[in-house]
């Protein structure tokens, strides 16, 4: 077998090209396998343009305005409805935004929700900073249930001094909703629904 000199920087588009297709098959595992575990993945790397959370408001706002869209989708076979109850919102910088979801079941069981989210583009993901979220909980709707969903934020001011975040004028909250194990209490109460007999009215003297 002969040496070929040239082979290792033959080598070197090759093997980056595998590399990265080895990221992305392993992103969509643990997507896939485990939405906590990869919101964790993405809060530790800053992959998906993952946000921030806050205690608090922030302490300075500015006259400067960015648009908030906001987009929603479920995992394939999910039987919820989701939907963003305002599509955009034109926010000061520093506000503090009040926006809502909406969400429901629509099956004839108690369905268990996460929900995962992302921020674009990249770049404004580490100065959208949420407040309070329904995403930070497990969420259950009883069959035929409507839940109003809210999430509070506010972009960070700093946005307006880095490199890249000063030229971001509109930012994309998106949500995606994926079916998790219902509770055992929920199990149970479903269950003890179903063996509750049905009642009719109770009888009165004059139908005796």
């Amino acid at each position: 077998m002969k040496f070929n000199p040239f082979n290792r920087f033959e080598d070197g588009p090759k093997r980056t090209a595998a590399q990265a297709v080895s990221v992305v098959v392993l992103m969509g595992g643990l997507a896939w396998a485990s939405v906590p575990f990869y919101d964790w993945f993405c809060r530790v790397t800053g992959f998906s343009g993952v946000t921030g959370v806050a205690a608090a408001g922030s302490d300075e706002i500015l006259d400067q305005t960015v648009t908030v869209r906001f987009d929603a989708s479920v995992e394939r076979d999910m039987p919820w409805r989701f939907k963003p109850a305002q599509r955009e919102m034109e926010v000061r910088i520093g506000e503090t935004a009040l926006a809502f979801y909406e969400a429901t079941n629509t099956s004839d069981v108690p369905i268990a929700g996460t929900a995962s989210y992302n921020v674009a583009p990249y770049d404004a993901g580490g100065f959208f900073e949420k407040i309070d979220c329904f995403c930070f909980e497990m969420q259950v709707l009883q069959p035929g249930e409507t839940m109003q969903m809210p999430v509070s934020f506010f972009v960070d001011p700093d946005i307006v001094d880095d490199r890249e975040g000063q030229y971001v004028h509109t930012i994309t909250l998106g949500y995606t909703f994926h079916q998790a194990p219902l509770p055992e209490e929920e199990q149970q109460a479903a269950l003890d629904t179903r063996l509750t007999p049905a009642t009719g009215p109770v009888a009165g003297p004059q139908d005796q």
